[in-house]
Protein backbone atom coordinates (compact mmCIF):
# COMPACT_ATOMS: atom_id res chain seq x y z
CA UNK A 1 0.00 0.00 0.00
CA UNK A 2 1.63 3.31 -1.09
CA UNK A 3 1.85 6.08 1.79
CA UNK A 4 -0.39 8.29 0.67
CA UNK A 5 -3.57 6.14 0.26
CA UNK A 6 -4.13 7.04 4.28
CA UNK A 7 -4.92 10.56 2.64
CA UNK A 8 -7.47 8.95 -0.05
CA UNK A 9 -9.02 7.19 2.95
CA UNK A 10 -9.42 9.80 4.66
CA UNK A 11 -10.79 11.87 1.65
CA UNK A 12 -13.51 9.42 1.33
CA UNK A 13 -14.20 8.98 4.91
CA UNK A 14 -14.76 12.80 4.99
CA UNK A 15 -16.53 12.89 1.73
CA UNK A 16 -14.08 15.19 0.14
CA UNK A 17 -14.09 15.63 -3.68
CA UNK A 18 -10.11 17.01 -4.12
CA UNK A 19 -7.21 16.58 -2.07
CA UNK A 20 -4.34 19.55 -2.44
CA UNK A 21 -0.46 18.56 -1.56
CA UNK A 22 1.62 21.38 -1.52
CA UNK A 23 5.45 21.25 -0.76
CA UNK A 24 6.17 23.11 3.18
CA UNK A 25 2.10 23.07 3.82
CA UNK A 26 -0.19 20.39 5.54
CA UNK A 27 -2.47 17.93 2.95
CA UNK A 28 -6.18 20.00 2.55
CA UNK A 29 -9.06 18.39 1.66
CA UNK A 30 -11.76 20.23 -0.15
CA UNK A 31 -15.20 19.76 1.39
CA UNK A 32 -18.19 21.04 0.17
CA UNK A 33 -16.69 23.27 -1.63
CA UNK A 34 -14.79 24.65 1.10
CA UNK A 35 -10.70 23.77 1.59
CA UNK A 36 -9.90 22.16 5.10
CA UNK A 37 -7.09 21.44 6.78
CA UNK A 38 -5.85 18.06 7.73
CA UNK A 39 -4.15 17.61 10.90
CA UNK A 40 -0.67 16.41 9.98
CA UNK A 41 3.14 17.94 9.49
CA UNK A 42 4.30 20.18 6.65
CA UNK A 43 5.81 18.35 4.10
CA UNK A 44 9.19 19.16 2.68
CA UNK A 45 9.54 19.41 -0.88
CA UNK A 46 11.83 15.81 -0.67
CA UNK A 47 9.11 13.85 1.54
CA UNK A 48 6.38 14.99 -0.98
CA UNK A 49 7.80 13.82 -3.56
CA UNK A 50 8.97 10.64 -2.97
CA UNK A 51 4.95 10.07 -1.87
CA UNK A 52 4.05 11.28 -5.38
CA UNK A 53 6.00 9.16 -6.82
CA UNK A 54 5.16 5.96 -5.32
CA UNK A 55 1.96 5.86 -6.93
CA UNK A 56 3.08 8.25 -10.70
CA UNK A 57 4.36 5.64 -13.66
CA UNK A 58 7.57 6.05 -14.54
CA UNK A 59 6.90 7.04 -17.79
CA UNK A 60 4.89 9.75 -16.45
CA UNK A 61 7.61 10.91 -13.63
CA UNK A 62 9.33 11.70 -17.25
CA UNK A 63 6.99 14.26 -18.55
CA UNK A 64 6.46 16.04 -15.61
CA UNK A 65 10.37 16.64 -15.22
CA UNK A 66 10.49 17.54 -18.51
CA UNK A 67 7.57 19.85 -18.65
CA UNK A 68 5.81 20.82 -15.19
CA UNK A 69 2.96 19.45 -15.33
CA UNK A 70 0.82 16.41 -15.62
CA UNK A 71 -1.95 14.13 -15.23
CA UNK A 72 -2.77 10.62 -15.10
CA UNK A 73 -5.37 8.20 -13.46
CA UNK A 74 -4.88 6.32 -10.25
CA UNK A 75 -6.95 3.52 -8.80
CA UNK A 76 -7.56 1.47 -5.22
CA UNK A 77 -9.66 -1.49 -5.52
CA UNK A 78 -12.71 -0.99 -3.79
CA UNK A 79 -12.65 2.41 -2.74
CA UNK A 80 -12.50 4.76 -6.01
CA UNK A 81 -9.91 5.87 -9.00
CA UNK A 82 -8.47 9.29 -8.60
CA UNK A 83 -7.86 12.01 -11.35
CA UNK A 84 -4.42 12.98 -10.62
CA UNK A 85 -2.09 16.54 -11.44
CA UNK A 86 1.46 17.22 -10.76
CA UNK A 87 2.85 20.68 -11.06
CA UNK A 88 5.50 22.37 -9.84
CA UNK A 89 5.60 25.78 -7.93
CA UNK A 90 7.45 27.93 -6.45
CA UNK A 91 8.28 25.76 -3.33
CA UNK A 92 8.64 23.00 -5.39
CA UNK A 93 6.21 20.24 -6.10
CA UNK A 94 2.41 20.04 -5.48
CA UNK A 95 -0.31 17.65 -6.60
CA UNK A 96 -4.05 17.64 -6.88
CA UNK A 97 -6.47 14.53 -6.53
CA UNK A 98 -9.80 14.72 -7.64
CA UNK A 99 -11.88 11.71 -6.30
CA UNK A 100 -14.30 9.64 -8.97
CA UNK A 101 -16.43 7.12 -6.74
CA UNK A 102 -16.22 3.54 -8.04
CA UNK A 103 -19.97 3.55 -8.43
CA UNK A 104 -21.40 5.36 -11.29
CA UNK A 105 -24.79 7.01 -10.17
CA UNK A 106 -27.60 7.05 -12.43
CA UNK A 107 -29.31 10.12 -12.99
CA UNK A 108 -32.50 9.78 -11.04
CA UNK A 109 -30.17 8.86 -8.39
CA UNK A 110 -28.33 12.20 -8.96
CA UNK A 111 -31.75 14.33 -9.06
CA UNK A 112 -30.99 14.95 -12.71
CA UNK A 113 -34.10 16.21 -14.80
CA UNK A 114 -36.14 13.20 -17.20
CA UNK A 115 -34.59 15.16 -20.18
CA UNK A 116 -30.96 14.49 -19.29
CA UNK A 117 -31.96 10.27 -18.90
CA UNK A 118 -33.69 10.77 -22.51
CA UNK A 119 -30.28 12.45 -24.37
CA UNK A 120 -29.05 8.57 -24.47
CA UNK A 121 -32.14 7.72 -26.47
CA UNK A 122 -30.89 10.56 -29.29
CA UNK A 123 -29.19 8.24 -32.50
CA UNK A 124 -27.04 10.57 -33.10
CA UNK A 125 -25.49 15.08 -33.39
CA UNK A 126 -23.52 16.55 -30.80
CA UNK A 127 -24.46 16.99 -26.83
CA UNK A 128 -22.04 19.50 -24.83
CA UNK A 129 -22.09 19.04 -20.86
CA UNK A 130 -20.72 22.80 -19.45
CA UNK A 131 -19.56 24.60 -16.75
CA UNK A 132 -16.76 25.20 -14.53
CA UNK A 133 -14.35 23.01 -13.23
CA UNK A 134 -15.78 20.76 -10.38
CA UNK A 135 -18.95 21.76 -11.60
CA UNK A 136 -19.83 17.71 -11.52
CA UNK A 137 -19.82 17.50 -15.72
CA UNK A 138 -18.01 13.97 -15.61
CA UNK A 139 -20.42 12.72 -12.78
CA UNK A 140 -23.55 13.78 -15.59
CA UNK A 141 -21.77 12.89 -18.44
CA UNK A 142 -21.08 9.31 -16.13
CA UNK A 143 -24.92 8.75 -15.76
CA UNK A 144 -25.78 9.25 -19.22
CA UNK A 145 -22.84 6.81 -20.79
CA UNK A 146 -24.47 4.62 -18.54
CA UNK A 147 -28.11 4.99 -19.43
CA UNK A 148 -26.59 4.12 -23.28
CA UNK A 149 -24.95 1.51 -21.83
CA UNK A 150 -28.14 -0.20 -20.21
CA UNK A 151 -29.96 0.13 -22.95
CA UNK A 152 -28.76 0.04 -26.27
CA UNK A 153 -26.75 -2.64 -28.19
CA UNK A 154 -23.87 0.21 -29.50
CA UNK A 155 -19.87 0.44 -29.21
CA UNK A 156 -19.04 3.50 -27.08
CA UNK A 157 -15.62 4.44 -27.26
CA UNK A 158 -14.12 7.26 -24.44
CA UNK A 159 -11.73 9.31 -24.97
CA UNK A 160 -10.52 10.97 -21.95
CA UNK A 161 -7.42 12.89 -20.12
CA UNK A 162 -6.51 10.81 -17.95
CA UNK A 163 -10.05 7.93 -18.01
CA UNK A 164 -12.31 8.94 -14.74
CA UNK A 165 -14.94 6.80 -14.30
CA UNK A 166 -14.87 3.20 -15.92
CA UNK A 167 -17.86 2.01 -17.67
CA UNK A 168 -17.91 -2.07 -17.62
CA UNK A 169 -19.35 -3.43 -20.94
CA UNK A 170 -23.09 -4.63 -19.94
CA UNK A 171 -25.58 -3.94 -23.54
CA UNK A 172 -23.10 -1.71 -25.26
CA UNK A 173 -19.51 -2.77 -25.55
CA UNK A 174 -17.05 -0.47 -24.19
CA UNK A 175 -13.45 1.08 -24.69
CA UNK A 176 -11.67 3.60 -22.70
CA UNK A 177 -8.61 5.39 -24.65
CA UNK A 178 -6.88 7.49 -22.71
CA UNK A 179 -4.78 10.63 -23.52
CA UNK A 180 -1.16 10.07 -23.26
CA UNK A 181 -1.16 6.44 -22.70
CA UNK A 182 -3.35 5.25 -25.97
CA UNK A 183 -3.15 8.20 -28.06
CA UNK A 184 -0.95 11.22 -28.58
CA UNK A 185 -4.02 13.93 -28.17
CA UNK A 186 -7.80 14.41 -28.46
CA UNK A 187 -8.07 15.30 -32.30
CA UNK A 188 -5.56 11.82 -33.01
CA UNK A 189 -7.89 9.68 -31.01
CA UNK A 190 -11.30 11.19 -32.80
CA UNK A 191 -9.47 10.42 -36.16
CA UNK A 192 -8.76 7.18 -35.33
CA UNK A 193 -12.30 6.56 -33.60
CA UNK A 194 -14.29 7.18 -37.55
CA UNK A 195 -12.02 3.62 -38.34
CA UNK A 196 -13.13 1.83 -35.11
CA UNK A 197 -17.19 1.62 -35.56
CA UNK A 198 -18.49 3.58 -32.97
CA UNK A 199 -21.87 4.63 -32.37
CA UNK A 200 -20.85 6.79 -29.25
CA UNK A 201 -18.01 8.90 -28.85
CA UNK A 202 -17.51 10.39 -25.00
CA UNK A 203 -14.92 13.24 -25.71
CA UNK A 204 -13.48 14.46 -21.65
CA UNK A 205 -12.31 17.96 -23.00
CA UNK A 206 -12.99 19.71 -26.01
CA UNK A 207 -10.15 21.69 -25.81
CA UNK A 208 -9.30 22.91 -29.04
CA UNK A 209 -10.23 24.21 -32.72
CA UNK A 210 -9.49 20.79 -34.49
CA UNK A 211 -11.04 18.55 -31.54
CA UNK A 212 -14.13 20.53 -31.62
CA UNK A 213 -14.34 20.56 -35.32
CA UNK A 214 -14.04 16.45 -35.53
CA UNK A 215 -16.46 16.07 -33.15
CA UNK A 216 -18.86 18.29 -34.89
CA UNK A 217 -17.56 16.11 -37.74
CA UNK A 218 -18.12 12.99 -36.32
CA UNK A 219 -21.86 13.98 -34.83
CA UNK A 220 -22.56 15.12 -38.51
CA UNK A 221 -21.90 11.65 -39.70
CA UNK A 222 -24.29 9.58 -37.93
CA UNK A 223 -22.56 9.20 -34.47
CA UNK A 224 -23.60 10.46 -31.25
CA UNK A 225 -21.10 12.44 -29.88
CA UNK A 226 -21.06 13.85 -26.16
CA UNK A 227 -18.03 16.49 -24.86
CA UNK A 228 -17.65 19.12 -22.35
CA UNK A 229 -16.34 22.69 -22.44
CA UNK A 230 -16.06 25.03 -19.62
CA UNK A 231 -18.37 27.54 -20.29
CA UNK A 232 -20.92 29.09 -18.13
CA UNK A 233 -24.53 28.69 -19.33
CA UNK A 234 -26.11 27.55 -22.79
CA UNK A 235 -25.65 30.69 -24.91
CA UNK A 236 -22.05 30.99 -24.42
CA UNK A 237 -21.44 27.59 -25.34
CA UNK A 238 -22.67 28.12 -28.28
CA UNK A 239 -21.12 31.43 -28.79
CA UNK A 240 -18.04 29.58 -27.79
CA UNK A 241 -17.82 26.79 -30.24
CA UNK A 242 -18.24 29.38 -33.15
CA UNK A 243 -15.60 31.97 -31.75
CA UNK A 244 -12.68 29.46 -31.91
CA UNK A 245 -12.90 29.24 -35.93
CA UNK A 246 -11.56 32.00 -37.80
CA UNK A 247 -13.94 34.73 -38.99
CA UNK A 248 -14.15 33.41 -42.08
CA UNK A 249 -15.12 30.09 -41.30
CA UNK A 250 -17.71 30.70 -39.06
CA UNK A 251 -20.79 31.38 -41.36
CA UNK A 252 -19.79 27.99 -42.49
CA UNK A 253 -19.95 26.88 -38.41
CA UNK A 254 -22.95 27.90 -37.33
CA UNK A 255 -24.71 26.50 -39.80
CA UNK A 256 -22.94 23.14 -38.83
CA UNK A 257 -23.38 23.18 -35.74
CA UNK A 258 -27.21 24.37 -35.78
CA UNK A 259 -27.81 21.01 -37.47
CA UNK A 260 -25.46 18.73 -35.51
CA UNK A 261 -26.16 20.32 -31.58
CA UNK A 262 -28.45 18.50 -29.98
CA UNK A 263 -28.73 19.70 -26.63
CA UNK A 264 -25.92 21.94 -23.75
CA UNK A 265 -26.74 20.74 -20.15
CA UNK A 266 -24.75 23.47 -18.27
CA UNK A 267 -24.47 23.32 -14.22
CA UNK A 268 -22.77 24.71 -11.10
CA UNK A 269 -22.45 22.91 -8.06
CA UNK A 270 -24.21 24.94 -5.18
CA UNK A 271 -23.66 23.80 -1.07
CA UNK A 272 -26.82 22.53 0.26
CA UNK A 273 -28.11 24.35 3.35
CA UNK A 274 -30.77 21.02 3.92
CA UNK A 275 -28.34 18.52 4.59
CA UNK A 276 -24.87 17.43 3.93
CA UNK A 277 -23.21 17.25 -0.08
CA UNK A 278 -24.15 19.48 -2.42
CA UNK A 279 -26.51 20.29 -5.76
CA UNK A 280 -26.15 21.22 -9.27
CA UNK A 281 -27.85 23.98 -10.45
CA UNK A 282 -28.51 23.46 -13.99
CA UNK A 283 -29.32 25.60 -17.73
CA UNK A 284 -30.82 22.76 -20.15
CA UNK A 285 -30.51 23.78 -24.28
CA UNK A 286 -32.64 21.43 -26.23
CA UNK A 287 -32.23 22.11 -30.01
CA UNK A 288 -35.33 22.48 -31.38
CA UNK A 289 -35.97 24.16 -34.68
CA UNK A 290 -36.51 27.55 -33.27
CA UNK A 291 -33.12 27.37 -31.26
CA UNK A 292 -31.33 26.06 -34.94
CA UNK A 293 -32.77 29.00 -36.66
CA UNK A 294 -31.09 31.39 -33.75
CA UNK A 295 -27.31 29.53 -34.05
CA UNK A 296 -27.95 29.75 -38.00
CA UNK A 297 -28.37 33.15 -38.21
CA UNK A 298 -25.84 34.37 -35.26
CA UNK A 299 -29.21 35.25 -32.98
CA UNK A 300 -27.83 33.71 -30.29
CA UNK A 301 -28.03 36.55 -27.75
CA UNK A 302 -32.08 35.61 -28.48
CA UNK A 303 -31.73 32.15 -27.08
CA UNK A 304 -32.45 32.60 -23.53
CA UNK A 305 -35.76 34.10 -23.71
CA UNK A 306 -36.57 30.97 -26.62
CA UNK A 307 -35.67 28.67 -23.95
CA UNK A 308 -37.94 30.39 -21.48
CA UNK A 309 -40.74 29.77 -24.21
CA UNK A 310 -39.32 26.10 -24.78
CA UNK A 311 -40.02 24.28 -21.44
CA UNK A 312 -42.68 21.31 -22.94
CA UNK A 313 -38.91 20.57 -24.59
CA UNK A 314 -37.62 20.60 -21.04
CA UNK A 315 -35.62 23.66 -21.60
CA UNK A 316 -34.59 25.39 -18.55
CA UNK A 317 -32.92 28.77 -17.73
CA UNK A 318 -30.32 28.59 -15.05
CA UNK A 319 -32.03 31.48 -12.65
CA UNK A 320 -35.55 29.22 -12.85
CA UNK A 321 -33.35 26.59 -10.75
CA UNK A 322 -31.60 28.79 -8.94
CA UNK A 323 -35.38 30.09 -7.89
CA UNK A 324 -36.68 26.58 -7.64
CA UNK A 325 -33.65 25.49 -5.02
CA UNK A 326 -34.28 28.38 -2.90
CA UNK A 327 -37.96 27.57 -2.53
CA UNK A 328 -37.04 23.89 -1.63
CA UNK A 329 -34.83 25.67 0.88
CA UNK A 330 -31.72 23.42 -1.05
CA UNK A 331 -29.47 26.37 -1.33
CA UNK A 332 -29.05 29.87 0.61
CA UNK A 333 -30.82 33.18 -1.38
CA UNK A 334 -26.98 34.47 -0.89
CA UNK A 335 -25.63 31.45 -3.68
CA UNK A 336 -28.15 32.03 -5.73
CA UNK A 337 -27.72 35.71 -5.67
CA UNK A 338 -23.76 35.09 -6.74
CA UNK A 339 -24.38 32.47 -9.28
CA UNK A 340 -27.86 34.08 -10.99
CA UNK A 341 -27.37 35.46 -14.43
CA UNK A 342 -30.29 38.40 -13.26
CA UNK A 343 -29.09 39.01 -9.61
CA UNK A 344 -32.17 41.57 -9.41
CA UNK A 345 -34.53 38.81 -9.60
CA UNK A 346 -32.68 37.40 -6.14
CA UNK A 347 -32.91 40.60 -4.30
CA UNK A 348 -36.20 39.77 -2.95
CA UNK A 349 -34.82 36.91 -0.79
CA UNK A 350 -32.35 38.87 0.70
CA UNK A 351 -32.14 41.49 3.78
CA UNK A 352 -29.22 43.05 2.23
CA UNK A 353 -27.76 42.28 -1.29
CA UNK A 354 -24.20 41.49 -0.96
CA UNK A 355 -21.42 44.13 -2.10
CA UNK A 356 -20.23 43.78 -5.52
CA UNK A 357 -17.88 46.42 -6.69
CA UNK A 358 -18.37 45.15 -10.17
CA UNK A 359 -21.69 45.60 -9.97
CA UNK A 360 -21.31 49.19 -9.47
Amino acid sequence: MARIDAFFKLMNDEGASDLHMVAGQQPVLRIRGDMERVKFKELSNEELKAMLYEICPEDRIKIFEETGDMDFGYEIPGLARYRCNFFQQKYGIAAVFREIPSEILTCEQLGLPKVISKLATLPKGLVLVTGPTGSGKSTTLAAITDEVNKIRKHHILTIEDPIEFVHRSQSCVVNHREVGTHTKSFHAALRGALREDPDVILVGEMRDLETISLAMEASMTGHLVFGTLHTLNAMKTVDRVIEIFPANQQAQVRSTLADALRAVVSQTLMKRIDTKGRVAALEILICNPAIRNLIREGKTYQIPSTMQTGKKYGMQILDDHLDELVKRRQISPEDAYTNAIEKARFLKYLKKAPADFTEV
